[in-house]
């Protein structure tokens, strides 16, 4: 920490800027600490307060707005990708979405302080088609809540951030070790759980046309389809596929009740 801090001083906004983009683009930056930092900094007169917070806003709002944009061209596919850091990639993308589903659009209001969802809800937002002008108003509110905290910690408590790298300079070689062996731990733990739900990585799959030719042929009424499409995605107006039943995911433990047992069941999804 105090080599970042030493580093800030240095470089100062250039620092804020990549580990905000970074952190807003769902990489694994330190973008709180960088806004205490700055704020710190701010105290003591090294930065200027409406600098570092309009930087940070700036970087912020870029990675949002491309993860928005992108979400509306790959949907679920973005979503992947950035769960792939997850032990399950799939539960990842739905506990990001419930949460964002609960509370509605306000959740770009706090998204920022929900750790796994602060990089979810802008390319969410972007596969639901939420409008843009909306999207950017709540996440302006949202991104600048987020950074005038952090900042506001760092600013009023730089004596206290100060005490600490001072202690953690002195207790260097120790911290150093603890954070090896933290990340050797944290990396096992991943490969533990990857092993654990490895199995669900492989969904098999059915093509349309083979689908398409079973339920042309005499044995359809053996087959059960099923929308599972989730209901920040599903409109109720919309078209099912005739003889299908409507599953929302988020609630299958209450809805699993009404499959049949006696027929071969197929999902379909957005």
């Amino acid at each position: 920490m105090n080599h970042f801090l030493a580093s800030l001083a240095h470089h100062g906004y250039v620092l804020v800027f990549a580990a905000v983009l970074a952190e807003a683009l769902g990489l694994p930056a330190p973008a709180a600490l960088a806004l205490m930092a700055g704020g710190a900094a701010a105290a003591v007169g090294t930065l200027s307060p409406a600098a570092v917070f309009a930087v940070a806003l700036v970087a912020m709002l870029l990675g949002d707005s491309l993860l928005f944009v992108l979400g509306g061209y790959m949907g679920w596919g973005l979503l992947g990708f950035l769960c792939q850091v997850s032990a399950n990639p799939e539960s990842c993308i739905l506990r990001s979405a419930e949460s964002f589903y609960k509370r509605g659009k306000t959740t770009l209001l706090i998204a920022k302080f929900i750790p796994g969802v602060n990089s979810m809800a802008p390319p969410l937002a972007g596969s639901m088609k939420m409008r843009p002008l909306l999207f950017l108003r709540l996440d302006v509110a949202g991104a600048a809540l987020y950074v005038g905290a952090y900042t506001a910690v760092g600013f009023l408590f730089h004596d206290f951030l100060a005490s600490i790298t001072r202690g953690l300079n002195a207790a260097s070689h120790t911290m150093a070790e603890l954070l090896v062996a933290a990340a050797i731990g944290y990396i096992v733990y991943k490969v533990l759980l990857f092993r654990k739900h490895k199995v669900y990585r492989v969904l098999p799959r059915v093509q349309v046309e083979e689908l398409a030719r079973k339920l042309s042929s005499e044995g359809k009424e053996n087959i059960q389809l099923v929308d599972v499409r989730s209901h920040g995605y599903y409109d109720a107006d919309t078209m099912r596929i005739q003889g299908s039943l409507r599953l929302e995911p988020n609630h299958l433990s209450e809805e699993l009740r009404i499959l049949p047992k006696d027929k071969d069941i197929y999902l379909y999804c957005t």
